[in-house]
């Protein structure tokens, strides 16, 4: 295993977190990596941005938000809500036909608001995926699909995303698993994640998608977090993935992958930034600026340390 970075408490390192990350052009070129970059694991939410461009094509007719929020793993805030249904009534459904599964919202202050609102079940439209299932259905309505089926890895979108994956990723992303939204979730590796998201930042086919998680990272994900602070310091996209993933794509120049093997998005921001640094994207002033995207540790209410980045590279 390689160690992506460390968590200093007080001066001591008091744990580790392994991991793989890479740097990779959209021919295929490594620029830097370090830790096993070809191991597989399933890319969840960091496929979002394809699923959502296949949605796109086929006929969901989205406006730049409501793209946005497609490529989201949402936080669950009023604006995230209103979008989604938007995105069902423009085409004459309501939530009842999401098949996400119910989920409070993932931000504390969301789900804090909702249930002062007097809510007491958790909704489907919460759900982080919501956008990306509003999309798809959307899509079941323009083509006459059947939409008590738009999960199931034979419908016809489903077919059609796992043929742009396979293209993006540059083999096959099969056999598929089930995402915690119930949604086919694909297997890749850091190596082909960096390649797919160098993609999204060099293909027309992609722009769209790349465009409007650049543009409102607030709505991809949320202000003040990893993505979100990336994108609006550079000239980038980037999302995050369940289990420790983060993509991200340099427009016209790279894409990168992170995985923490453990699954915690704490090490993801820390490495990022000091890769992009090593590889002269960023300088040492914007990486200092972007110091926040490391979990500050804690103890006694004061920040007694911080996740600091292993800068092993090959």
């Amino acid at each position: 295993m390689t160690v992506l970075a460390d968590v200093v408490r007080s001066g001591l390192v008091e744990s580790t977190h392994d991991g793989a990350i890479a740097a990779v052009t959209a021919e295929g070129t490594v620029l830097a990596f370090s830790g096993d970059i070809d191991r597989v694991f399933f890319l969840r939410s960091a496929a979002k941005p394809f699923q959502a461009t296949v949605s796109q094509e086929l006929g969901a007719d989205l406006v730049p938000e409501q793209m946005a929020v497609a490529c989201a793993s949402h936080r669950g805030h009023p604006v995230h809500v209103a979008i989604v249904r938007s995105m069902l009534a423009g085409v004459g459904l309501d939530e009842s036909a999401l098949q996400c599964p119910p989920s409070w919202p993932s931000s504390v202050a969301a789900r804090d608001q909702v249930v002062a609102a007097g809510y007491r079940q958790p909704e489907r439209v919460w759900h982080n995926c919501s956008g990306k299932h509003a999309a798809m259905l959307r899509v079941c309505i323009a083509q006459s699909w059947p939409i008590e089926t738009y999960l199931d890895p034979e419908h016809p979108l489903q077919r059609r995303i796992l043929e742009l994956m396979a293209d993006v990723l540059g083999h096959d992303p099969g056999p598929v698993g089930i995402d915690g939204c119930g949604a086919p979730v694909f297997r890749g590796s850091v190596r082909s994640l960096a390649r797919a998201y160098a993609m999204l930042g060099s293909q027309d086919r992609l722009a769209y998608a790349w465009d409007v998680m650049h543009r409102y990272p607030a709505l991809t994900y949320d202000q003040g977090l990893a993505p979100s602070l990336i994108a609006t310091w550079l000239n980038a996209a980037a999302k995050v993935g369940a289990e420790g993933i983060l993509g991200v794509s340099i427009r016209d120049q790279m894409g990168l992958a992170v995985k923490s093997w453990d699954g915690s998005l704490r090490p993801t921001g820390p490495a990022t930034v000091a890769l992009l640094e090593h590889l002269g994207f960023i300088s040492r002033n914007i990486a200092r600026a972007l110091e926040s995207v490391a979990v500050p540790v804690r103890g006694g209410g004061h920040t007694v340390g911080s996740v600091v980045a292993r800068e092993n590279w090959a």
